[in-house]
């Protein structure tokens, strides 16, 4: 069983950056980040695999967030850039898979979530 804990969300100016984190109780290779949206389904953000260093990102945030993984700290950022109001919802560090895939499915380990408002 993989914890996973998020850390860093807050409100924020449109245009403005917040930077998440995530500690894991334990080394995980593949690992992403997933929003969801008062009435929406959650979504993927970001997601990395450390073996070979591969990103993805959902084409909504590409070029304005980075994801990146320490494995030594066991821990997973996120930096976001130029938020937009449709950034807000509850952001979720996910663990397992075999891929950096931006898919709900393929991930079996879950954080409680963080909240980002990002008010316009």
């Amino acid at each position: 069983q993989v914890r996973l804990v998020e850390s860093g969300g807050g409100s924020v100016q449109a245009g403005g950056s917040l930077r998440l984190s995530c500690i894991a109780s334990e080394y995980t290779n593949n690992m992403g980040w997933f929003r969801q949206a008062p009435g929406k389904e959650r979504e993927g953000v970001a997601a990395i695999y450390s073996g070979t260093g591969t990103t993805n990102y959902a084409a909504s945030v590409k070029g304005r967030f980075t994801i990146a993984q320490d494995n030594a700290k066991k821990t997973l950022d996120l930096q976001m850039n130029n938020l937009k109001p449709e950034d807000t919802a509850t952001y979720y560090c996910a663990a397992g898979g075999l891929f950096p895939s931006l898919s709900v499915r393929q991930y079996r380990y879950w954080g409680q979530g963080t909240q980002v408002t990002v008010s316009s």
